[in-house]
């Protein structure tokens, strides 16, 4: 299968230090490589229910935010959430997508999970501080969520940065950005199946 890549931007300023920092790294990516950008801000996702034990669920729409996102990442063999940390964390749009993957891995006839499962999660983030340990639980945010999807996990591009541009001033950021999506990713385990491993 032909690598797709998805960028979900999650910030809610359009070029920003995170998509910035997205875009120097997709442009490594060959030719050939397709990508597809959507700004979480300009495709509001609802309210996610939790429906589990209440309700059947139902496929949104293709014309919907749900539907569009929902296609997307089906259709996707590399997923990057590009999402600034917020409070150590991802911003509320992107964690609001990923509370309706919790919906969508209940829809029927998508077989969510497993078709996710194999397929490569990465993170671009931009933090306003210079030590990268506040964005662990950033970090553990994706990994896990990669880890119980059965997915691939290529870790976390962090540049610092606070004001609009910062992060071009990052030259480690923009050096590991340049080969960033060469390396290869580990299949995604949880912290308590790495220790002693």
């Amino acid at each position: 299968m032909s690598r797709r890549f998805l960028f979900v931007l999650g910030s809610t300023r359009a070029e920003g230090n995170t998509e910035l920092l997205a875009r120097k790294a997709a442009e490594q990516l060959p030719a050939g490589v397709e990508q597809r950008w959507i700004r979480l801000a300009e495709q509001p996702l609802p309210d996610f229910v939790d429906l589990r034990h209440d309700s059947d669920h139902v496929r949104p729409a293709p014309d919907t935010s749900a539907g569009l996102l929902l296609d997307a990442t089906l259709a996707a063999t590399d997923i990057v959430i590009a999402s600034p940390v917020y409070w150590y964390s991802v911003s509320a749009f992107t964690k609001s997508y990923l509370d309706h993957w919790s919906g969508w891995l209940r829809t029927p006839g998508i077989d969510f999970k497993a078709t996710l499962a194999g397929r490569t999660l990465w993170g671009v983030a931009a933090l306003a501080d210079s030590e990268p340990s506040v964005a662990d639980p950033y970090v553990g945010t994706l990994n896990n969520s990669a880890a119980y999807m059965g997915m691939r996990f290529g870790g976390v591009l962090l540049g610092s940065g606070s004001k609009p541009g910062d992060v071009l001033t990052d030259t480690e950021a923009l050096a590991h950005a340049k080969t960033f999506f060469a390396q290869d990713a580990p299949l995604a385990r949880f912290p308590h199946e790495t220790v002693g491993a």
